[in-house]
Order: C-alpha cells, then structure tokens, then sequence
C-alpha cells in the first residue's frame, strides 16, 4: 500500500512548525518512507508569545486559542500544498499540535491545535491529539516516536532527539510482523532532560533565537556548583517509564540556573556539559564493553557542533559513537513520524507501546477528523 501523507510538529523549543509530505510504502508488514518535501515554517512574535503564555490563559482564552492555533495551522498546510504543488495528492494529514499541559499522573495530556479547525480549512481527513488515549490509559503518553523508529530505521537501535526536551529510545529488536497488533514490545524509552528550549532561553539574553554550533557556549567556562546542584534534581532519580513537561525546563531548570548569575556563557557552558552527563548516566545501563554502539541522533540539537563534541566524549567512555543522518532525517523526523503515527491510525493499527509509556495496554490513539464531503 502507499500513503502520501503531510505529517505536522510544533516542538518545546518554539524554533518553528515543521511539515514534511511524506510517500509510505508498505508491504507484508515492512515500511518504506521518502521525504518528499519539507519545511519550517518560523514563528511571529506573537505566536511565540501565545504558545509560551498559553498555560496562563483563562479557560475560555484557551479554548478560543485552540481553535485559533486550529485555523492558523490548516492555513500553513494549504500555502505548503500550494508552494510544493501538492493538491489532490495528499491522502492524510496527521498533526501533533502544540503541547501546553502534560499531567501524566493525574491522566491529562494537552496539545493545542484543533483538529476540526485543520480539517475544516484544508477539506482533508485530519488525524490529531496522538498522545491523549495512552494518558487515559495511565500511560506517560510519551515518548511516541518509538513505533515510528522501530517500523522506519530497523538498523539501529538507540536514538537520541535533541528537541526542547532530550528523549532517548532502545530498540532490542525491529518488529518483523505483518500486522504492528503483533508487535514486539521490546522498547525502553523517556525523557531524559530539558534541552534546546533551556538552551534557547539563555542564549536569548545575548539576542540570539540560539547559540549557533554552540559557539557562546564553548567560550564559556563549567561551573561545577551550579552543574552538581543540576545533577542533583529529583527527575534523573525515578524510574523509567518517565517524560518532562515543558515546565520543566522554564520553572525549574532556569531558575536554578539563574541563581549562581552566571555570564550566559559559562551559563551554556554548564548546561551543554549537564545535558551530556545525563545522556551518558541514561545509556550507561547499556553499557557492552566488548563492542561499540551506534547512537542515532535527531533533532535541532544535532547541529550544535559544540554539544556533539562533549556529548561524543563522554559517550566514548561507554562505548558509544555518536550517528548522524542526512539533514532531512534530523530536521524532520518528528513530523515524518507524526505522519506515520497518523497512518498507522488510519489503518487502526497500534500507534504506542505500553511498554513505553507504563499504559495497561497498547493503543491506537489519534482523532480522526474528516474534512471533505461523503
């Protein structure tokens, strides 16, 4: 079967809204994808200014928000289809949204974005709120692109995105099934850290959206303090399966941070070698001292030459080397995977693994929202 597919996703850092039309193929069960077009469409000002203040809205401004962001999403997909020549050629659009809240342990889950609102304006089928059914089902409702990683790149097994939170999945082995109802749950895979989004804020105080190959951070200088009292946070001390609220990094993180008045320098500094700790202490479980492993790398974090280099010396310390794939694949994998999420939902197949999130079940999550007339 093939699908074309334009897949949607606003990531914690706020850096933009990335959209990807994608060609699947998939035949007895195995998937084959090509990008066939990209890209990432910047925030204004004041959208940035709505997505960052949303949590602080009234529960009426939310709501008009929702579908504001709704309308304003469905518009960017329609210029896309225009721009790449796409029209009568999309099947399916799958969207992410924007996350606002995520309460796991109280089994809510949140991302702006109204599906209707999306269908309503381009007339194709939407698929939206991905993550909802798992939270409901007691599951962390994140992370969900493991199915996508274990149905599209079957050749590794650890992958890193570096977003506005860093997440981390182990694959023990690529589903070998002709239905993913019968997938092998043999996945791990959280959060680990706040990452670009912390990065970013920082790097905002010197003027810049953010630090470009990580070069404010490398002239600055670890504080060791400030990086023991990181360390030290609650969160790197619980069990998996576990993920972050963009609250995360914005309440706790940068305020402890702010705290030692650091130059933004040294403040980049200490956070780049923190953020490489914590993948270092999260992959050291895996540990084989008699081969080495291969980590594949996603994300905007993957261009921060500066973040790499220290993350590759203390991943080398355990046996790990660092993947980077094309730019496509780092700057879109997101969106491809919303986009396969969205036709595994379509095809009412499994989109999340318990075994991921802690949910009592796999499930098929999404809202299915058709656009055009019958």
């Amino acid at each position: 079967m093939i699908y074309n597919v334009i897949g949607l996703m606003s990531g914690s850092s706020l850096d933009g809204l990335d959209i990807a039309f994608v060609e699947f193929s998939e035949t007895a069960g195995k998937w084959d994808y090509k990008i066939i077009c990209a890209a990432c469409i910047q925030y204004e000002d004041n959208w940035i200014q709505k997505l960052k203040n949303a949590i602080n809205f009234s529960a009426l401004e939310y709501q008009l928000l929702h579908a504001e962001y709704g309308r304003f999403l469905g518009e960017q997909i329609n210029e896309f289809i225009n721009e790449f020549q796409l029209d009568h050629k999309v099947n399916l659009i799958a969207s992410h949204g924007h996350t606002t809240f995520h309460l796991p342990a109280q089994k809510m889950t949140h991302q702006l974005g109204d599906g209707a609102a999306i269908a309503a304006i381009t007339g194709l089928p939407v698929i939206s709120d991905l993550r909802s059914l798992d939270v409901a089902l007691g599951g962390q409702g994140a992370p969900i692109v493991p199915m996508g990683e274990q149905l599209l790149f079957t050749h590794y097994h650890y992958f890193l995105n570096i977003g506005g939170i860093a997440n981390l999945s182990i694959h023990s082995k690529a589903i070998n099934s002709e239905n993913s109802h019968s997938a092998k749950d043999e996945i791990i895979a959280f959060d680990i850290c706040a990452a670009n989004r912390v990065l970013n804020m920082l790097a905002s105080e010197r003027g810049f959206q953010y630090d470009e190959d990580g070069n404010l951070a490398a002239q600055g200088k670890v504080n060791p303090h400030l990086l023991n009292k990181l360390n030290s946070l609650e969160y790197y001390s619980l069990a998996y399966p576990k993920s972050l609220a963009n609250s995360f990094g914005t309440d706790i993180v940068f305020p402890v941070i702010k705290e030692f008045q650091l130059s933004v320098e040294d403040a980049l500094a200490t956070y780049v070698e923190h953020i490489s700790m914590q993948v270092k202490n999260s992959l050291m479980p895996f540990f084989d001292n008699g081969k080495m492993q291969s980590l594949m790398i996603t994300g905007g974090g993957a261009f921060n030459k500066f973040l790499i280099k220290k993350m590759a010396e203390y991943l080398a310390r355990i046996n790990f080397e660092i993947f980077i794939p094309e730019d496509d694949v780092v700057n879109y994998k997101e969106a491809l995977i919303m986009a396969l999420l969205g036709t595994l939902r379509w095809r009412e197949q499994y989109t999340v693994f318990s075994s991921v999130t802690g949910a009592s079940r796999n499930s098929i999550g999404g809202a299915l929202w058709l656009g055009g007339d019958a």
